[in-house]
């Protein structure tokens, strides 16, 4: 069987050549960089498997693939921590959880007894909450590596060059062969608060700007993140810092005292209508546009281009590159 190589190991490429090693088709997997790191979005993401919750404001596709890529991630990964996602808001935003709940599905609408069952730090704070009892999380960068490590356990290495490429899953940097690309760029920051524990992710409405704090173990917790039309990558902003950190000192006041162990930004990339694109273009095949989808949307994206190598099943993301070099 001919042999392939995908360039970039961020999310998508990673999942791509994990998807085809798993069926046991020939792959390189080549990334200048040496794998995951602080240079991809990847390594900035929360990590949230939450797929309802995403609903809110995207569409159909990332529903039904996004609960696909719980079992996937646990598969190939492991470490999928599966306690749901718990939604806030303060009382007097609190028209904001009623527009989430019409916008969204698999919830149960608790009050604050529940609140306080599921998350006894919280207990008091909030009296109506969202519960999506179905949805996980897990820790971005813990995940990659593991997938990195298995795939060098099947001789499948990353390599800083290599022929040439056939797949390609670059993020941002394949503009030189999709011009429709656009970058979204999302900051986040990572607390040390041992004062508050926290079980599952909680988002926390409001009407500006809504937060997600994720629970990453010993008293840490990536909190993100915002949502801005731009490419510029590179360091936070002290309004976004100063905004994320208010949001999160409404939800607990004990995150006023945390200690911030790390800021990151990065720019996502995307399509115009925000949905994976696979096909080709620059002699050969693209995945990409992952968008602020890339945990919930790349194993969808590698199950397809791994199904249109291997059987040539024309994929649900695919795209008539028309406009692309």
């Amino acid at each position: 069987m001919t042999g392939h190589v995908v360039l970039g190991a961020g999310v998508a490429g990673l999942a791509v050549a994990t998807e085809l090693a798993a069926r046991g088709i020939p792959v390189a997997l080549v990334d200048r960089a040496g794998g995951p790191g602080t240079h991809g979005c990847s390594w900035w993401a929360g990590g949230m498997l939450a797929p309802w919750c995403e609903f809110e404001n995207a569409e159909e596709p990332v529903l039904r693939h996004g609960q696909a890529a719980i079992g996937w991630w646990d598969r190939h990964a492991g470490g999928v921590a599966r306690n749901g996602t718990l939604v806030v808001t303060p009382a007097r935003d609190r028209r904001e959880l009623d527009r989430f709940a019409r916008r969204t599905e698999g919830f149960d609408q608790i009050g604050a007894d529940r609140i306080a069952e599921l998350e006894p730090d919280l207990a008091g704070r909030f009296d109506r909450a969202l519960f999506f009892p179905d949805e996980a999380h897990l820790d971005p960068r813990r995940a990659m590596g593991a997938l990195r490590d298995r795939l060098a356990a099947k001789g499948v290495a990353v390599q800083a060059e290599a022929a040439a490429a056939t797949i390609d899953c670059r993020g941002l940097a394949a503009r030189d062969i999709l011009p429709d690309l656009r970058g979204v760029r999302g900051e986040m920051l990572v607390l040390r608060c041992p004062d508050v524990t926290l079980s599952r992710p909680v988002r926390l409405l409001h009407p500006r700007v809504p937060i997600y704090l994720v629970p990453r173990g010993d008293g840490l917790y990536m909190l993100g993140a915002t949502m801005i039309e731009s490419d510029r990558r590179g360091v936070v902003t002290a309004r976004s810092v100063l905004e994320l950190l208010s949001a999160a000192f409404a939800l607990h006041p004990a995150f006023g005292e945390a200690e911030i162990v790390e800021m990151g930004a990065d720019a996502r990339p995307a399509f115009p209508d925000n949905l994976p694109r696979i096909g080709r273009a620059g002699g050969r095949i693209y995945a990409n546009g992952l968008y602020r989808h890339g945990y919930l949307l790349a194993p969808a994206l590698a199950v397809q281009v791994a199904d249109h190598i291997e059987n040539g099943t024309k994929p649900e993301f695919w795209h008539e590159a028309d406009n692309q070099r």
